[in-house]
């Protein structure tokens, strides 16, 4: 089995996709008004609609009410990143951070609120856990 990707349901799918791109410099390939996936070398950040809710299950997630997800994306400076991002995201949870598991991390919350975490392994043994 191989994880593949993540999908956020929004209420204003190109609000999200313009976000994510500009956050992480990957271009979205649009599949409908309601539908676009980032892709990276690890894995797929899909975004839809509300309306694609009632494909699945009526009711069964809601845009812009997740409370215990961060998504996470690896980059080479993260300190690059937060200044890169300042004047953009209106909300930074936390500044580039040393977190006692070797990362420096930067943790923000999209358009939506939903928590993302870019982060950068710092010590040596968190680089070459994602040296693989």
């Amino acid at each position: 089995m191989n994880f593949v990707s993540i999908r956020v349901i929004t209420g204003d799918v190109a609000r999200l996709v313009d976000f994510y791109e500009r956050a992480t410099g990957v271009r979205a390939v649009w599949a409908t008004e309601d539908f676009a996936e980032l892709t990276t070398a690890g894995a797929t950040l899909a975004i839809a609609g509300d309306r694609t809710v009632a494909l699945f299950a009526p009711g069964s997630a809601r845009p812009a009410d997740n409370h215990s997800v961060i998504t996470e994306f690896l980059v080479d400076d993260v300190d690059r990143v937060h200044r890169d991002l300042t004047g953009f995201v209106t909300d930074f949870v936390n500044g580039p951070t040393t977190m006692p598991w070797g990362n420096r991390s930067l943790l923000l919350r999209d358009p939506d609120g939903n928590l993302v975490n870019f982060f950068t392994p710092v010590t040596p043994a968190a680089v070459e856990k994602f040296a693989r």
